[in-house]
Order: C-alpha cells, then structure tokens, then sequence
C-alpha cells in the first residue's frame, strides 16, 4: 500500500513541492517511460495482428 504524499508549503499555505515514498517515485517513472514509448511508436507503421502471429509462428516463439 502507498505512503501517503506530504507537502512543502509556503507561509501561505500554498502547495510548493511532494515528498514522495521512493518506490512509489519510481512506479511513477515507469508509467512514464512507458507511456513515452507508447506516444513513440503510436505514428510508427502498423502491422495487422495476422502478421505478426505469422511472423512470430515462423520464428518458433509462438
């Protein structure tokens, strides 16, 4: 289960930073490599799901 965020406010009580658990920070990263490889490859060629269960068959990994 996630820690809880804390925050660093300013004298008016304004949100200015998080303080994050580390692996929760690093979940986070995750999500966004990931997604950074999604947005990359989202205009890239498309290839049909036939192709690729042919493609996989003739290289013995399905």
């Amino acid at each position: 289960m996630a820690k809880a965020e804390e925050y660093i406010v300013d004298k008016k009580g304004q949100k200015k930073s998080v303080i994050l658990d580390i692996e929760e920070y690093e979940e986070l990263l995750e999500d966004i490599n990931s997604l950074a490889l999604i947005a990359d490859t989202k205009e890239g060629p498309k290839i049909s799901f036939e192709d690729i269960r042919k493609r996989l068959k003739a290289s013995g990994r399905l």
